[in-house]
């Protein structure tokens, strides 16, 4: 009780100390261009000064956003408030210091990510109200054997296989219920199943160019170099990357998951409870249809997710009252509001501050393995708090750009890059799988970081041999 008292006093200090900063900057600024003493707003005089003047604005507001990150890291590892209450004062402090308007600080809140999360939560809801998500628990279990090894095995096995091809958030939110149910009937462990699900998601993501936005940024940015990278290419690398991802969850990272049980999104139902068998025909069909829909892309994510709860509703498969209770809104909260300081890092420029500083650091004419080395640290840091997409749409010209400098093949370093933001293991606000297993597995802050930074640090070593070895820095040698 008095280790929480001092953590949160120490926050408090942060916060104050952060208001503080703020309000000097804010105070400090310095005034406008006027545009009539300059000859006018199309004058070169005015343009030039307005230019000065907003760039040094947002340094300004790029180093503020750099000090709200450590304060924020500093409350989601302590947790010395709720975590999701910790994300929501990120749009709170945009919005009040006018750093971001009100619509770009709380934009997470009808982000489609967020709205995904909800339909999906409401899709899981209706397979536990009829009955549906425990018989499918129940089959699989049987499967195995009982054995919790092989039904982690199975469950990365299939995650990896569609992470591969479909949205790494789709294949979470539709394989969500299905682990739930699987943990609830033989009364196991949520967190043993999800996060190994949450992890291959991402590392499966990296077998081909559309797993994961990252490896179709660095595409991309291959391709504006003239070099081109096809559909299956990044399966050098993916295929190891997911193979010692299961081997280290399997070997290692379950263990160091807590058995901390976590608040039933649905009551556990009583003994002998009869279930409507139509009902469960019915919400396994729409979870089937939305998987299609979702892998085809007919409508987008979003929208086929909340149709699909709506439909659960409609049916009869889970009531309104029900429906709302199956969101779990802490999920939902914590990543509106960790949106509010990715959008803030891409809009001020503090994540390429960031980076400037660390190459910067690297001299003039780094090797190109230092530098694939020291990107992939900086990327895979930079991920876990802001937008993987962001990072590699970030990074991957940066290292495009200094890999030519010093005469190498860009490939290596910019795919380094790619994979790098793809690594999204450490924190449960790195990309959308981690948030969604958040609440339902009744993880902490702390047990993202105890799984997830030994795996990042193991596929930044595999990195480091195979990445080189596919695409030599020097092909012609």
């Amino acid at each position: 009780m008095k280790d929480k008292r001092l953590v949160r006093i120490i926050g408090l200090v942060l916060v104050i100390a952060l208001l503080g900063w703020t309000a000097l900057t804010l105070l400090n600024q310095p005034p406008a261009p006027d545009a009539a003493a300059l000859g006018g707003e199309a004058a070169a005089a005015y343009v030039e000064a307005q230019a000065a003047y907003e760039a040094e604005v947002q340094h300004e507001y790029a180093l503020l956003t750099l000090g709200v990150l450590l304060v924020i890291a500093f409350f989601f590892i302590t947790e010395a408030i709720p975590i999701a209450f910790a994300a929501m004062l990120i749009p709170c402090y945009y919005s009040v210091t006018g750093i971001m308007s009100f619509k770009e600080a709380f934009s997470g809140l009808v982000d489609s990510s967020v709205v995904l999360f909800a339909g999906m939560f409401i899709v899981g809801g209706a397979m536990f109200q009829t009955g549906l998500a425990q018989k499918i628990g129940i089959t699989c279990v049987k499967a195995a054997g009982g054995s919790e090894t092989k039904l982690v095995l199975f469950i990365m096995i299939i995650t990896g296989c569609l992470s591969a091809f479909l949205s790494n958030t789709g294949t979470v939110a539709c394989l969500l219920p299905v682990c739930l149910g699987i943990a609830d009937s033989n009364h196991m462990n949520r967190g043993k199943l999800l996060m190994p699900l949450a992890v291959m998601a991402s590392s499966g993501g990296m077998i081909t160019m559309a797993g994961t936005p990252p490896n179709m940024s660095a595409a991309a940015t291959l391709e504006s170099a003239g070099i081109h990278f096809g559909f299956f290419e990044f399966a050098w690398f993916g295929i190891p990357c997911a193979l010692i991802s299961i081997a280290y969850m399997m070997l290692v990272g379950n263990r160091l998951i807590p058995d901390r049980r976590s608040a039933q999104i649905v009551a556990d139902e009583e003994d002998g409870k009869v279930y409507d068998t139509k009902k469960q025909i019915i919400s396994g069909v729409i979870l089937l249809a939305t998987i299609f829909i979702m892998a085809t892309e007919i409508i987008s994510l979003a929208t086929a997710a909340v149709i699909g709860g709506i439909i659960c509703v409609i049916t009869g498969c889970i009531t309104e009252k029900e429906a709302y209770q199956s969101i779990d809104w802490m999920t939902i909260f914590l990543f509106a509001g960790a949106l509010g300081l990715a959008e803030a890092m891409s809009k001020t420029g503090a994540g390429a501050l960031l980076a400037d500083k660390v190459v910067g650091l690297l001299g003039g004419s780094p090797s190109p393995y230092l530098l694939m080395v020291v990107l992939f640290l900086l990327a895979g840091s930079l991920t876990q708090f802001m937008s993987n997409t962001a990072a590699a749409a970030l990074l991957c010209p940066i290292g495009l750009s200094i890999a030519e400098s010093v005469g190498a093949d860009p490939t290596a370093v910019v795919l380094s890059i790619g994979f790098a933001c793809s690594a999204a293991y450490v924190t449960p606000v790195a990309t959308p799988p981690n948030t969604m297993v958040y609440g339902p597995g009744g993880f902490q802050f702390v047990d993202y970081v105890k799984v997830g930074l030994p795996l990042l640090l193991v596929v930044g070593t595999l990195a480091c041999i195979i990445v080189p070895l596919v695409w030599p820095f020097f092909p012609a040698a």
